[in-house]
């Protein structure tokens, strides 16, 4: 009995961890070394709490190094490998042992290690000038565009496809782009489904003065704060269709509402897709993009009220036309009935009108330079590298009230600090033998990367009087009147780009006729965006 008691305290001897010495401290908190030999390295060590390099928030979490440092740089909470920056491409020390079977093989085929850089470039596929700036640079953003990639993979319809969209010899989530930018959820961490938020907290006054023609103008002013937008959105591949991806757009801020559903599926497997959508959007993506991507968080309602009436759900087929996207092409057909709610499956009937509608129109895409996609944001947070593109597209549509041909233009240039769209509509109205047009026009500036964006837009509405009066049926035609609206607006990103305090001034006037009062609003809101 006394040898097993004497060979137990032995083990439980040599299983005791050795302590420092008592009064002696961690010396260097960056040299990666247990100085005073008591388990702890680093940063990790108490004795480094107080220590400049150990304290949160001094850059992003991009590098093996800063993944396995115990400090939490970006500042979000999550320390090394619990945060999901840490399965960026690149940074290996969060993978353990495991490796795909593609990146095993070659390895194997290469006789080198899978964390091997060859030919200047990791197996990944990333250049390795990219990889040592990945240690230099506190903000990927700063690598979008440089060392061999192109700006033209930033949103999640084309970072999940299976194409390499801007011809940089990246795909999808190996693309800076597609890894990198807030604006994608699709490659954060898992490939499966994924929930994403935008919310957006709205406060301010609005002035409104009615003029009756010949009459004094009354002005009403309103003040609010309210949650104007509360955005849940899911999103992912369609299970068992390799390079397929869905969307389910939702607003929960007054009643749950199912308000856009996309599915796209490819056709073959050189870029070319079919997508079937809830029918919201037309030749312009104005009322279909969220407002995180809007620069005045709402589109410009006269660009699109008179030309993009909803259906109840459409099909469209698109692609590139050329090698490299030069030329891309989009067709697509529509159906309903009734008036839409905005909502998904949502029609109400009035004044008994059951009649069908339809529509249907293609759209020609011109990328000068770069690669532009209708769901991009308007928001710069860092240089851009140069881009030009055009869409140009025409439609016709057959609603209950009228018919018309339609042609959409839109051009946008990027250049640095710089972005400029320009958008311009046109319809004719076959049956009151009436012309309506409208543009826009808007600019921003990066006055101070990744801290201050400036915009500002201005546009109108132009209608020519019915040659034939609308019966009553159509009488909301008559509610086409011109106006004008100008907007400018401050932007600061207060988290990275995905949290912005926007300083927002509108001014619209809108004519009046012998019975409408002519109207002159002023408004001015703030609005603090956040989405994850």
């Amino acid at each position: 009995m006394f040898r097993i008691l004497t060979l137990a305290a032995c083990l439980c001897w040599l299983a005791t961890p050795a302590f420092a010495d008592e009064g002696k401290k961690e010396t260097d908190c960056t040299n990666h070394v247990d100085d005073d030999g008591d388990g702890m390295t680093d940063c990790a060590d108490a004795d480094c709490h107080d220590n400049a390099a150990c304290k949160a928030g001094q850059g992003a979490e991009n590098t093996d190094a800063r993944c396995s440092d115990w400090l939490d740089n970006d500042g979000d909470g999550l320390v090394d490998c619990d945060d999901p920056d840490c399965e960026g491409v690149g940074i290996r020390v969060c993978k353990g042992s495991a490796q795909t079977e593609a990146t095993a093989n070659k390895a194997a085929a290469n006789g080198t290690p899978a964390t091997s850089v060859a030919n200047g470039m990791t197996d990944d596929g990333i250049p390795l000038e990219a990889l040592q700036a990945m240690g230099e640079s506190t903000d990927f953003f700063e690598l979008i565009g440089k060392f061999g990639d192109k700006d033209g993979e930033r949103n999640d319809q084309v970072c999940s496809d299976g194409i390499d969209n801007d011809g940089d010899g990246k795909t999808d989530c190996n693309d800076f782009g597609c890894r990198f930018d807030p604006d994608v959820s699709v490659c954060r961490g898992s490939s499966g489904v994924r929930l994403g938020i935008i919310s957006m907290v709205q406060g301010g006054k609005l002035s409104s003065t009615a003029t009756p023609q010949g009459g004094t103008g009354v002005t009403t002013d309103t003040y609010s704060t309210q949650f104007s937008r509360l955005e849940a959105n899911l999103l992912g591949p369609i299970s068992l269709i390799q390079n397929s991806f869905f969307l389910l757009s939702t607003r929960l801020e007054r009643t749950p509402r199912l308000t856009f559903a996309m599915f796209q599926m490819p056709i073959g497997n050189k870029g070319h897709f079919l997508n079937l959508n809830s029918g919201g959007g037309g030749l312009a993506a104005g009322l279909i993009t969220t407002g995180a991507k809007n620069m005045f968080v709402e589109p410009a309602a006269y660009m699109y009220r008179a030309f993009e009436q909803a259906n109840g759900a459409a099909l469209e087929a698109y692609g590139p036309l050329t090698t490299g996207s030069t030329l891309t092409y989009r067709a697509f057909a529509a159906g309903g009935s009734g008036q839409t709610t905005g909502s998904v499956g949502g029609t109400y009937i009035k004044n008994n009108d059951t009649s069908y509608t339809y529509g249907a129109g293609v759209q020609l895409g011109i990328n000068v330079i770069g690669i532009y996609n209708r769901f991009d944001t308007e928001f710069l947070y860092s240089a851009a590298p140069t881009q030009l593109a055009f869409l140009l597209g025409v439609k016709f549509d057959q609603r209950s009230a009228e018919r018309y041909p339609a042609a959409n233009l839109l051009a946008v240039y990027k250049w640095n600090r710089l972005y400029f769209k320009g958008e311009a509509y046109a319809k004719r109205d076959i049956d009151y033998s009436s012309n309506s047009y409208a543009y826009n026009a808007r600019l921003g500036v990066l006055a101070i990367p990744k801290w201050l964006y400036l915009g500002a837009d201005f546009g109108a509405f132009l209608s020519d009087p019915f040659q034939n009066v609308p019966a009553s049926a159509a009488a909301n035609l008559t509610k086409q009147l011109d106006e004008q609206q100008w907007r400018v607006g401050a932007h600061v990103y207060f988290w990275r780009n995905i949290g912005i305090m926007s300083l927002i001034y509108r001014d619209r006037r809108v004519g009046g006729t012998d019975t409408v009062a002519a109207i002159h609003e002023q408004e001015i809101f703030g609005n603090v965006t956040f989405r994850f």
